[in-house]
Protein backbone atom coordinates (compact mmCIF):
# COMPACT_ATOMS: atom_id res chain seq x y z
CA UNK A 1 0.00 0.00 0.00
CA UNK A 2 1.17 3.71 -1.21
CA UNK A 3 2.02 5.87 2.21
CA UNK A 4 1.39 8.45 0.45
CA UNK A 5 -1.91 7.85 -0.99
CA UNK A 6 -2.85 6.45 2.43
CA UNK A 7 -1.87 9.55 4.21
CA UNK A 8 -3.71 12.28 1.77
CA UNK A 9 -6.80 10.10 1.64
CA UNK A 10 -6.63 9.68 5.63
CA UNK A 11 -6.74 13.75 5.98
CA UNK A 12 -9.83 13.55 3.67
CA UNK A 13 -11.67 11.03 6.14
CA UNK A 14 -11.48 8.10 3.06
CA UNK A 15 -9.27 5.08 4.12
CA UNK A 16 -8.23 3.70 1.18
CA UNK A 17 -9.07 -0.60 0.95
CA UNK A 18 -6.04 -2.63 -0.23
CA UNK A 19 -8.13 -3.47 -3.45
CA UNK A 20 -8.17 0.18 -4.08
CA UNK A 21 -4.55 0.71 -3.98
CA UNK A 22 -4.44 -2.22 -6.44
CA UNK A 23 -6.47 -0.57 -8.92
CA UNK A 24 -4.95 2.83 -8.41
CA UNK A 25 -1.71 1.30 -9.90
CA UNK A 26 -3.78 -1.25 -12.15
CA UNK A 27 -4.57 2.20 -13.64
CA UNK A 28 -1.26 3.81 -13.70
CA UNK A 29 0.26 0.30 -15.25
CA UNK A 30 -2.30 0.49 -18.03
CA UNK A 31 -1.70 4.75 -18.67
CA UNK A 32 2.03 4.48 -18.98
CA UNK A 33 2.07 1.32 -20.98
CA UNK A 34 -0.82 3.38 -23.64
CA UNK A 35 0.96 6.74 -22.97
CA UNK A 36 4.14 4.56 -25.50
CA UNK A 37 1.36 5.47 -27.90
CA UNK A 38 -1.15 7.55 -27.03
CA UNK A 39 0.64 10.62 -25.59
CA UNK A 40 -1.45 10.88 -23.23
CA UNK A 41 0.84 12.32 -19.84
CA UNK A 42 3.81 14.14 -20.04
CA UNK A 43 4.88 12.13 -16.63
CA UNK A 44 6.36 9.18 -17.59
CA UNK A 45 8.15 7.17 -14.90
CA UNK A 46 6.37 5.35 -12.48
CA UNK A 47 7.61 6.90 -8.88
CA UNK A 48 6.69 10.70 -10.24
CA UNK A 49 2.70 9.44 -11.71
CA UNK A 50 2.09 7.75 -8.18
CA UNK A 51 2.78 11.95 -7.21
CA UNK A 52 1.92 13.62 -9.49
CA UNK A 53 -1.27 11.79 -10.83
CA UNK A 54 -2.68 9.71 -7.99
CA UNK A 55 -1.39 11.75 -5.36
CA UNK A 56 -2.48 14.90 -6.96
CA UNK A 57 -5.86 13.85 -7.49
CA UNK A 58 -6.17 12.55 -3.92
CA UNK A 59 -5.95 16.00 -2.52
CA UNK A 60 -9.60 17.12 -3.86
CA UNK A 61 -11.14 14.32 -1.83
CA UNK A 62 -10.76 16.72 1.45
CA UNK A 63 -13.09 19.20 -0.72
CA UNK A 64 -16.01 16.74 -2.04
CA UNK A 65 -19.04 16.67 -0.31
CA UNK A 66 -19.89 13.41 1.18
CA UNK A 67 -22.68 11.17 0.19
CA UNK A 68 -23.93 9.89 -3.47
CA UNK A 69 -23.33 12.84 -5.99
CA UNK A 70 -22.30 13.62 -9.44
CA UNK A 71 -18.99 14.52 -10.60
CA UNK A 72 -17.38 15.46 -14.04
CA UNK A 73 -14.26 15.33 -14.70
CA UNK A 74 -13.61 18.31 -18.16
CA UNK A 75 -10.86 17.89 -20.18
CA UNK A 76 -9.95 14.50 -18.76
CA UNK A 77 -7.14 13.74 -21.01
CA UNK A 78 -5.57 10.14 -19.69
CA UNK A 79 -8.08 10.22 -17.28
CA UNK A 80 -6.84 12.65 -14.23
CA UNK A 81 -8.14 13.39 -11.86
CA UNK A 82 -11.42 11.62 -12.64
CA UNK A 83 -10.61 8.06 -12.37
CA UNK A 84 -8.74 8.26 -9.16
CA UNK A 85 -11.61 9.59 -7.51
CA UNK A 86 -13.69 7.26 -8.91
CA UNK A 87 -11.74 4.33 -7.18
CA UNK A 88 -11.22 6.07 -3.71
CA UNK A 89 -15.28 7.49 -4.40
CA UNK A 90 -16.45 4.56 -5.47
CA UNK A 91 -20.01 6.05 -4.44
CA UNK A 92 -20.13 8.44 -6.64
CA UNK A 93 -21.11 8.58 -10.94
CA UNK A 94 -18.05 10.15 -12.44
CA UNK A 95 -18.47 11.53 -16.31
CA UNK A 96 -14.84 11.89 -18.12
CA UNK A 97 -15.66 14.39 -20.68
CA UNK A 98 -12.97 14.20 -23.62
CA UNK A 99 -12.98 15.50 -26.57
CA UNK A 100 -9.72 13.78 -28.78
CA UNK A 101 -11.68 10.81 -29.33
CA UNK A 102 -7.87 8.12 -29.52
CA UNK A 103 -8.05 9.59 -25.64
CA UNK A 104 -11.87 8.98 -25.19
CA UNK A 105 -11.28 5.54 -26.59
CA UNK A 106 -8.97 4.80 -23.75
CA UNK A 107 -10.89 6.10 -20.99
CA UNK A 108 -13.52 3.79 -21.85
CA UNK A 109 -11.25 0.75 -22.22
CA UNK A 110 -9.29 1.77 -19.11
CA UNK A 111 -12.42 1.72 -16.98
CA UNK A 112 -14.05 -1.37 -18.36
CA UNK A 113 -10.58 -3.21 -17.06
CA UNK A 114 -10.75 -1.75 -14.28
CA UNK A 115 -14.40 -2.86 -13.68
CA UNK A 116 -15.02 0.70 -13.15
CA UNK A 117 -19.11 0.43 -13.22
CA UNK A 118 -19.18 4.49 -11.45
CA UNK A 119 -17.41 5.99 -14.53
CA UNK A 120 -18.87 7.08 -17.95
CA UNK A 121 -17.11 8.53 -20.63
CA UNK A 122 -18.76 11.47 -23.06
CA UNK A 123 -16.60 12.00 -26.05
CA UNK A 124 -17.75 15.62 -26.70
CA UNK A 125 -16.28 19.36 -26.66
CA UNK A 126 -17.04 20.37 -23.71
CA UNK A 127 -18.66 23.81 -25.35
CA UNK A 128 -21.29 21.05 -26.25
CA UNK A 129 -21.39 19.08 -23.44
CA UNK A 130 -22.22 22.37 -21.42
CA UNK A 131 -25.59 22.52 -23.83
CA UNK A 132 -26.64 19.33 -24.07
CA UNK A 133 -29.85 18.85 -21.86
CA UNK A 134 -28.85 15.47 -20.50
CA UNK A 135 -25.34 17.17 -18.99
CA UNK A 136 -26.29 20.46 -18.20
CA UNK A 137 -26.89 21.58 -15.14
CA UNK A 138 -26.50 18.08 -13.75
CA UNK A 139 -23.57 17.55 -12.00
CA UNK A 140 -23.07 18.34 -7.74
CA UNK A 141 -18.92 18.62 -8.95
CA UNK A 142 -16.90 19.70 -11.60
CA UNK A 143 -13.21 19.12 -11.71
CA UNK A 144 -10.42 19.76 -14.36
CA UNK A 145 -6.24 19.94 -14.30
CA UNK A 146 -4.70 21.32 -17.17
CA UNK A 147 -7.41 22.28 -19.21
CA UNK A 148 -6.93 26.04 -19.70
CA UNK A 149 -6.73 29.23 -17.67
CA UNK A 150 -10.06 30.18 -15.35
CA UNK A 151 -11.78 32.48 -17.73
CA UNK A 152 -11.97 29.61 -19.85
CA UNK A 153 -12.80 27.20 -17.44
CA UNK A 154 -15.74 29.26 -16.09
CA UNK A 155 -17.59 29.11 -19.22
CA UNK A 156 -16.95 25.80 -19.74
CA UNK A 157 -17.48 24.15 -15.76
CA UNK A 158 -19.87 26.44 -14.44
CA UNK A 159 -22.97 25.69 -17.29
CA UNK A 160 -22.75 21.97 -16.26
CA UNK A 161 -23.12 22.56 -12.40
CA UNK A 162 -26.46 22.43 -10.46
CA UNK A 163 -27.32 25.77 -8.81
CA UNK A 164 -25.37 24.95 -5.43
CA UNK A 165 -22.71 22.84 -7.07
CA UNK A 166 -19.15 23.83 -6.79
CA UNK A 167 -16.21 23.72 -9.80
CA UNK A 168 -12.49 22.71 -8.52
CA UNK A 169 -10.02 23.88 -10.66
CA UNK A 170 -6.81 22.36 -9.89
CA UNK A 171 -4.05 25.09 -10.80
CA UNK A 172 -0.11 26.01 -10.55
CA UNK A 173 1.33 29.40 -9.56
CA UNK A 174 -0.51 31.46 -12.40
CA UNK A 175 -3.70 30.87 -10.12
CA UNK A 176 -3.05 34.20 -8.88
CA UNK A 177 -2.57 36.05 -12.36
CA UNK A 178 -5.82 34.30 -14.09
CA UNK A 179 -8.24 35.07 -10.87
CA UNK A 180 -8.69 38.71 -12.02
CA UNK A 181 -8.67 38.01 -15.24
CA UNK A 182 -11.97 35.40 -14.37
CA UNK A 183 -14.25 37.45 -12.73
CA UNK A 184 -16.43 38.40 -15.46
CA UNK A 185 -16.85 34.95 -16.74
CA UNK A 186 -17.34 33.83 -13.29
CA UNK A 187 -19.97 36.00 -12.68
CA UNK A 188 -21.58 36.14 -15.90
CA UNK A 189 -21.83 31.86 -15.60
CA UNK A 190 -23.20 32.03 -12.26
CA UNK A 191 -20.38 31.77 -9.95
CA UNK A 192 -19.26 33.10 -6.79
CA UNK A 193 -16.38 34.80 -6.24
CA UNK A 194 -13.70 31.98 -6.36
CA UNK A 195 -11.75 30.59 -2.98
CA UNK A 196 -8.13 29.19 -3.04
CA UNK A 197 -7.59 26.11 -1.08
CA UNK A 198 -4.62 24.74 -0.51
CA UNK A 199 -3.94 21.29 -2.68
CA UNK A 200 -1.90 19.87 0.33
CA UNK A 201 0.42 17.60 -1.99
CA UNK A 202 3.37 17.17 0.16
CA UNK A 203 6.98 18.29 -1.65
CA UNK A 204 4.68 20.15 -3.77
CA UNK A 205 4.94 24.05 -3.96
CA UNK A 206 2.20 26.28 -5.24
CA UNK A 207 -0.84 23.71 -6.10
CA UNK A 208 -3.68 25.21 -5.03
CA UNK A 209 -7.63 24.32 -6.18
CA UNK A 210 -9.74 27.19 -7.22
CA UNK A 211 -13.28 26.44 -5.49
CA UNK A 212 -15.91 28.78 -7.29
CA UNK A 213 -19.94 27.72 -6.08
CA UNK A 214 -22.73 28.37 -8.21
CA UNK A 215 -24.96 30.57 -7.03
CA UNK A 216 -27.45 31.38 -9.71
CA UNK A 217 -28.26 29.38 -13.26
CA UNK A 218 -26.28 29.90 -16.28
CA UNK A 219 -27.72 32.00 -18.89
CA UNK A 220 -28.46 30.16 -22.27
CA UNK A 221 -26.08 32.02 -24.39
CA UNK A 222 -22.99 29.85 -22.29
CA UNK A 223 -21.04 28.30 -23.04
CA UNK A 224 -20.73 29.89 -26.76
CA UNK A 225 -19.79 27.70 -29.19
CA UNK A 226 -16.22 27.83 -30.41
CA UNK A 227 -16.91 29.33 -33.80
CA UNK A 228 -18.45 32.31 -31.82
CA UNK A 229 -15.73 32.31 -28.82
CA UNK A 230 -12.85 32.19 -31.30
CA UNK A 231 -10.48 32.64 -29.11
CA UNK A 232 -12.21 35.78 -26.92
CA UNK A 233 -12.46 34.43 -23.52
CA UNK A 234 -15.42 36.57 -21.66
Amino acid sequence: MNPLWNQIAGKAGIPLAPAQHELLNRYLDLLLAANQQLNLTRIVDRPSAEVGHIGDSLTLLGWLPQGALRLADVGSGGGVPGIPLAIARPDIAVTLIESTQKKARFLTWAAGELGLANVQVVDRRVEEAGRAAELRESFDVVVCRAVGALNWLAEWCLPLLKVGGKMLAMKGPRASEELPLAEHAIRLAGGANPDVRPADLPGATNHVIVEIVKKRPTPAAYPRHPSVAKGRPL
